[in-house]
């Protein structure tokens, strides 16, 4: 009996591997989720290297200038100089093994919900190393003479009371402001009980006053000028292991308030999927990585909101 002619799905022009298709779509789905859960990709400093391990950033301190008195000669000035290096930590990885016969006994799509955990997995890392870089900016002095360094604003009852939290916000304001950091790309992270705390400050949502939120729906958009973000991923505890660069006492952390210029990521490898039949194994491998880093840029674009010095 001649066999039937069988319409592969996920060839490409009916010729080639049998799940090519499916795998762009489901490499899609990982980056189409890392996009949707991490927070704070879009809002601080990116930078794609082609080749390498680290990438410099030239910093460039403050001109000054006075009144010039008719036939005085005018000189230059010394302008200072700096340079932050940002390192690729290695490969972050989500691997998965399908074996072939429990997707045949299956009666269900596993790998739509695969995708969606590997993308919120590999989304979760990349925002908890640069929440913490970006706390260990506010403790941080500058690298540049004539600049600034980071900032906290400390007070026990930060993470219990919504009050004080919004008028920490209005003092961090006040800091950027004096430092001449640019009011754009202001955003506050908060873990999600203190983030329902500010948003239950009725001032902030009254739109008598201009506010932007809503009690019913448990939002608030801003405060002084601060977009208020919610977030997981706010490091709150003593990290002693794991990257050096990462560690910190964070368990007195309530929020952190950044400019976008605070915190600035390298990134070697973008989000990839590689995927790979194993017939000894009778099954796929999969495996979601990417390859990035985190470093403080400019220190005085970061401020911490925190219970207690660490």
């Amino acid at each position: 009996m001649t066999n039937s002619t069988v319409s592969r799905l996920g060839q490409i022009n009916a010729s080639g591997a049998d799940d090519a298709l499916f795998l762009k779509q489901f490499g899609g789905e990982i980056l189409t989720e890392f996009e949707k859960s991490t927070v704070f990709k879009n809002r601080h400093f990116v930078r794609q290297i082609r080749n390498g391990k680290t990438a410099q950033f030239p910093m460039i301190g403050t001109v000054t200038s006075s009144l010039h008195t008719p036939g005085n000669f005018i000189d230059g000035q010394a302008v200072n100089h700096a340079e932050m290096t940002i390192s690729i930590d290695g490969l972050i990885v989500a691997p998965i093994f399908l074996a072939s016969i429990d997707e045949l006994m299956n009666h269900y799509d596993v790998r739509g919900p695969y995708a969606t955990e590997m993308g919120r997995e590999l989304a979760q890392q990349y925002d908890v190393q640069v929440a913490r870089t970006g706390i260990l900016a506010a403790r941080s002095a500058a690298v540049l003479t004539g600049r600034s360094g980071g900032s906290t604003v400390t007070h026990a009852d930060m993470k219990t009371v919504g009050s004080r939290i919004t008028t920490s916000l209005f003092t961090a304001a006040q800091t950027f402001d004096e430092k001449n950091v640019a009011k754009e790309d202001r955003a506050a992270y908060f873990k999600p009980a203190q983030f329902y705390l500010v948003a239950q400050e009725k001032d902030f949502i009254n739109k008598d006053y201009a506010g932007m939120g809503s009690l019913a729906q448990g939002t608030i958009e801003s405060v002084a000028g601060i977009s208020i973000v919610k977030t997981n991923n706010l490091p709150s505890t003593n990290v002693t292991t794991g990257i050096t660069k990462y560690r910190g006492d964070y368990s007195v952390s309530a929020g952190l308030v950044m400019n976008k210029w605070a915190v600035g990521t390298v990134q070697l490898q973008d989000i990839a999927l590689e995927s790979e039949y194993e017939a000894r194994r009778q099954g796929t491998f999969m495996v979601a990585k990417m390859a990035v880093g985190s470093g403080i840029l400019r220190a005085e674009c970061a401020i911490e909101l925190r219970t207690a010095a660490p």
